[in-house]
């Protein structure tokens, strides 16, 4: 192959043929080669090519902040299929993301695949395997006897998974892709194509794309900030090596995540100082994650998940504990202290910052401890929906990794609001419900199954459901209040507001009172 050459984003537009496979490596705003896809919209407006693509997204493309990602080739005739573990979300305020008019518009077929399988589909692509045999997914909405990842009817009428019997035991099998395209990012590029990743947030899945695409003939494609010298790049800070590489494209202005033009903390090259780290301001929210917190054990490896639990590691900041979990997040930061909002998906003063597809292996395969996640609605069984409202479709991402890191996690502490739209309030140490949610989270039968609580009884995973009112565990009769806030009343403020029976333990305790106190309290971790 010849080296790598150094094109303008239009140009490298131009080079991806109609009805390619191109998979694009991103997280939402985090290391979203933009200016390509930007390029590759403006072609079509102007041609009427490429057309027919099919994209695969291991993590979102763009978000509803600034960075347009997937929407800049959200257009009919351009886009035929997307198969992507998440999608740009925002709130339900903002008019839907392109993308997501497409998808529940049934304009194409579109897949919410977890993104750890996306990752598995590409390592087989490039191994060229015959594609994914794996448990992940059994019994929720990946599952063909669920929805078979289809988030439509035209997805429904091409499946994508199967159930497969495979040594006597219930297996899902997704086929192997090969993608044609790999639009991929860096922050440098030195004249043969060699990309490092010194300014990145998250190194995500550039590598593994661009195997699978190499080693199917295709055309790589990397979106960087600068380029330098042959031979200037340190040969351990090369993430991809130019033999990978096509076409180089340099974007100066790229953002490092969502807006966030650059700074250094996140990309590991400073460490900030820890007072430099806002502290959640007191109230409900904080209140269920110091209860999340007291749940932490000390030397546990946990991965994080976005919402009420990612303030957990502030929570152990403030009470002087930093340092006694480590944080693991699938974008590929371990360790040091996950950051919010718009730049959710990165960390500053990690350990370290490793390819998503080794991390989605590590939680697919419960290596870690336990993991911090929110819910939409919980149901009879304790499962849980993350992924989908189907009357507000982009207010969620999809399932992104949540369906590979619950697979087989140990223990899992979901946290979120018992009900939608409560006024509470704090006084006197107690919990105040002045008025009730009109929006039920705990049904009969959830919307989706992202996380089912059947097969985790069976597997033997450790369940609770942190809420500012109660928390609950699901046990063997099923969910089980064993804890009440102070102020609450159990029949009125609990039971009645779910739509199904819930079980009340023997043992029933107070939510540590402590929590609703601003002051510090005191956090004492477990010991593993």
């Amino acid at each position: 192959m010849a080296f790598a050459r150094i094109l303008s984003a239009d140009q490298a537009a131009a080079l991806v043929p109609d009805n390619a496979v191109v998979t694009v490596s991103s997280s939402s705003g985090l290391g979203c080669p933009d200016a390509v896809l930007a390029a590759i919209g403006r072609r079509f407006e102007n041609e009427g090519h490429p057309r027919e693509l099919t994209t695969l997204h291991p993590i979102a493309a763009g978000d509803m902040w600034g960075v347009k990602g997937i929407d800049h080739i959200a257009r009919e005739g351009l886009l035929k299929k997307i198969l992507a573990g998440s999608y740009p979300s925002g709130p339900s305020s903002a008019p839907p993301p392109l993308i997501w008019q497409m998808v529940t518009g049934n304009k194409i077929p579109a897949y919410n695949i977890p993104s750890g399988i996306l990752f598995d589909m590409h390592r087989d692509a490039a191994a060229k395997r015959p594609g994914v045999l794996t448990k992940v997914g059994l019994d929720t909405f990946v599952d063909p006897r669920h929805d078979g990842c289809a988030m439509n009817a035209r997805a429904k009428a091409e499946p994508v998974v199967k159930l497969v019997q495979f040594a006597g035991d219930d297996w899902l099998h997704f086929d192997a892709i090969a993608p044609a395209v790999a639009i991929i990012r860096a922050t440098t590029a030195d004249e043969r194509g060699n990309l490092s990743c010194e300014h990145e947030g998250g190194v995500l899945g550039s590598l593994d794309q661009a195997l699978a695409v190499r080693n199917n003939g295709g055309l790589v494609i990397a979106q960087v900030k600068r380029l330098a010298k042959f031979g200037t790049l340190k040969p351990h800070h090369v993430l991809v090596p130019g033999v990978l590489v096509d076409v180089i494209v340099v974007a100066p202005d790229q953002m490092q995540t969502t807006h966030t033009p650059y700074d250094p903390a996140i990309s590991g090259e400073i460490f900030r100082p820890l007072d430099s780290f806002e502290r959640p301001e007191f109230g409900v929210q904080k209140v269920i994650a110091r209860r999340v917190a007291q749940e932490m054990r000390r030397g546990d490896a946990v991965n994080i998940g976005f919402g009420v639990s990612a303030n957990v590691p502030r929570i152990l900041l403030e009470e002087g504990c930093h340092g006694d979990v480590t944080w693991v997040i699938e974008q590929g930061a371990v360790g040091g202290i996950p950051l919010l909002d718009f730049q959710f998906g990165c960390s500053s003063n990690a350990e370290s910052i490793v390819p998503s597809p080794a991390l989605f292996t590590y939680f697919q395969g419960a290596g870690f401890d336990a993991s911090l996640l929110s819910f939409l609605e919980i149901d009879s069984e304790g499962s849980v929906n993350v992924s989908k409202l189907s009357h507000r479709p982009h207010v969620t991402a999809g399932a992104g990794g949540f369906v590979d890191i619950t697979a087989r996690a140990r223990r899992i502490i979901f946290s979120g609001f018992f009900t939608a739209g409560a006024k509470l309030e704090i006084s006197g140490g107690k919990l105040v419900i002045a008025r009730e949610g009109k929006v039920r989270k705990l049904v009969e039968t959830v919307e989706q199954v992202t996380f089912s609580g059947r097969r985790a009884r069976e597997q033997g995973q450790q369940i609770a459901y942190v809420t500012e009112r109660c928390v609950m565990e699901l046990r063997e009769v099923g969910v089980t209040v064993t804890e009440i806030a102070a102020g609450v009343e159990l029949e009125r403020d609990v039971l009645a507001q779910a739509e199904f029976k819930l079980h009340v333990a023997d043992d029933l305790r107070l939510i540590d009172p402590c929590l609703f106190d601003p002051a510090p309290f005191g956090l004492k971790l477990k010991e593993a």
